[in-house]
């Protein structure tokens, strides 16, 4: 049985992170920094089930705020980006001494920063879990958000709903050959941007199978060299 504890870091001169850990009674030399969307944070059910079915895997999990959400408790992030982006390199870095590989994962905004931040520094990570990534706004497939695809030297893990509005799982099909680094998307039918339904249970049996899912995507996979 994983134990969870709060988690926080204000170390000065660096980007805060708090949020919760999740440390495996075995752990297996593994560890995954794990992000909440625009209109969330860490507490989300999806990111919580996840933590938890990672954790008893022997995976130690980090699943912190994004720094928007760090300075107001509600409302989206607003030109804040480059501040997310840093606290996520961070909260890998705090995370680099408990394991041999440090993934980074993240729901929608906070998948987004997370491959933006791999795009930008191809070494920082072995590999991405990317929950509903945001490809496109509602309705607006014209204003993709794929310019950094085409840089995306880390191996991705992508997990879709088949009725996410921001983006078809055939849009997405199409925008993942941007990526040079290998991927696989886990498509999941009937299901929306926020992956799990309300029926009770839901979000423990997608936690369990997208734990199969990572396992089998990212075996063998080599730590980034420091």
């Amino acid at each position: 049985m994983s134990a969870v504890t709060p988690f926080s870091d204000d170390s000065p001169g660096q980007p805060s992170v708090r949020g919760f850990l999740h440390a495996p009674a075995a752990a297996s030399g593994d560890a995954l920094v794990l992000t909440h969307g625009a209109g969330s944070n860490c507490q989300s059910p999806l990111l919580i089930a996840l933590a938890a079915a990672f954790a008893d895997a022997g995976i130690a999990v980090l699943r912190c705020d994004l720094a928007f959400r760090l300075s107001r408790p509600h409302g989206p992030p607003m030109g804040t980006a480059a501040k997310d982006q840093q606290g996520l390199r961070r909260a890998v870095e705090l995370m680099k001494p408990r394991a041999a590989r440090v993934f980074l994962g993240g729901h929608s905004y906070g998948g987004r920063q997370a491959s933006m931040l791999a795009a930008s520094e191809p070494g920082l990570v072995p590999g991405l879990l990317l929950l509903s990534y945001p490809l496109h706004p509602p309705r607006k497939p014209e204003a993709p958000r794929t310019a950094h695809f085409p840089n995306l030297q880390t191996p991705s893990l992508f997990v879709h709903g088949s009725r996410d509005p921001f983006g078809s799982l055939q849009e997405m099909t199409a925008a993942l050959k941007l990526i040079p680094a290998r991927t696989h998307i886990v498509e999941l039918d009937g299901a929306g941007h926020e992956l799990i339904a309300a029926k009770k249970g839901s979000a423990e049996d997608l936690a369990k199978a997208l734990l199969e899912e990572f396992q089998m995507f990212f075996r063998g996979s080599p730590a980034p060299s420091s």
